[in-house]
Formats: structure tokens, sequence, C-alpha cells
């Protein structure tokens, strides 16, 4: 056991840069296998709520603690979208990964579930933290950070990687911006 309080600490910092690290090229070699669509992808039914109460449930005490209520507006039955499960909620995990890292605390995240035309979307909603002083188009470029004072832990891959993830399945990602108000939709073909 190490004595010396300052032994200890640097300690406890290298190990959380290296988690950073460790993190960090795990998002490189996803970002890359899902930009250069060599991932195999299994496209089958998904319950779009069932990806999303996933999420929840992996994010619940992250969200929690930043003070944050999500609410869930779905019709009923969800929508069944055609997608690969393992990668939609890979995707949803960035998107509430984001959330957890840049949402001003005490306020609320939509989770927005809606069919139309063969299609559904799942959007969420949250109000940013930091101002938004950037750009819809550049928050999905790979290594920008929607906080530029880098205050936060995160690599600018997330966005990249739920294009890149949901492409793959044959949908669509956006993301919009509205002053502090910050958007991020998934939308995948309904299934037959």
């Amino acid at each position: 056991e190490i004595k010396n309080p300052r032994a200890r600490e640097y300690i406890a910092v290298l190990d959380r840069k290296s988690q950073r690290l460790k993190k960090l090229t795990e998002d490189l070699v996803e970002a890359s296998k899902a930009s250069t669509g060599n991932m195999s992808v299994a496209l089958a039914p998904t319950d779009t709520l069932e990806i999303i109460n996933q999420s929840l449930a992996e994010y619940g005490e992250r969200l929690e603690a930043g003070k944050l209520s999500v609410i869930i507006n779905a019709p009923t039955p969800a929508p069944v979208v055609m997608a690969d499960g393992r990668l939609l909620w890979r995707g949803m995990d960035n998107l509430f990964g984001n959330v957890t890292k840049y949402a001003m605390p005490d306020t609320r995240v939509y989770v927005d579930v809606r069919a139309k035309d063969g299609r559904a979307s799942i959007a969420l909603k949250n109000i940013s933290r930091a101002a938004l002083n950037i750009s819809a188009e550049e928050l999905m470029e790979r290594f920008v950070r929607g906080d530029t004072s880098r205050s936060t832990e995160g690599s600018g891959l997330g966005l990249s990687i739920a294009k890149s993830l949901t492409e793959l399945q044959r949908g669509q990602f956006s993301v919009s911006t509205d002053g502090d108000l910050f958007k991020a939709e998934i939308e995948l073909p309904l299934a037959k």
C-alpha cells in the first residue's frame, strides 16, 4: 500500500489518464470501422423503445448525478424498425453519453419517437450546459466538441460514430441546434 499522499494522487491521475486514453483508442477504432463500413451489419425487426430503455438503464446513475430527468414520448405500440440492435444501441449509447457530458444540470432530456411514411425517428433533445457557439455541421465532424473549454472527458467522436453507425443500417442521422437547444435524430426504415 502506498502511504505517501502525493504518490497516491499521482497514481490516481495516471489511472484516470490511462482510462481516458483507452476510451479514446476504442473510439478511434470504432470510428474507423464504422466510417469505412468495415463492420458486420445484421438488420432485423428492432423495437425502438427497447433500445431506448436499455440505454437508459446503462446511463441511469449518470443522468441522476447530472440531475437530468428523461421524458420519453413514444406511441403505443412503439415503432419497430429494421436495424442491427447492437449498432443501434451503440448509436444511442453515444447520444446518451453526450447528454450526460454536455447537458445543463437540473433540466429535462426529451426522447421523442415517431413513425411516419414508412420510417421511424428517435430524437434526443437537451439544453446544453455551455453556449453552442458552433454549427450543427461542425459538431458532427470528428474530434469536434461543443464545449470549447474542454472541461469534460470526451474524444469528440461520439456524434461522428453515431452518424456512421446509423448510415450503415440504411438510416439517416442529423443534428440541429437552436440557441442552447441541442437535438440529435436517428431515422430508420420501419420493419414491414
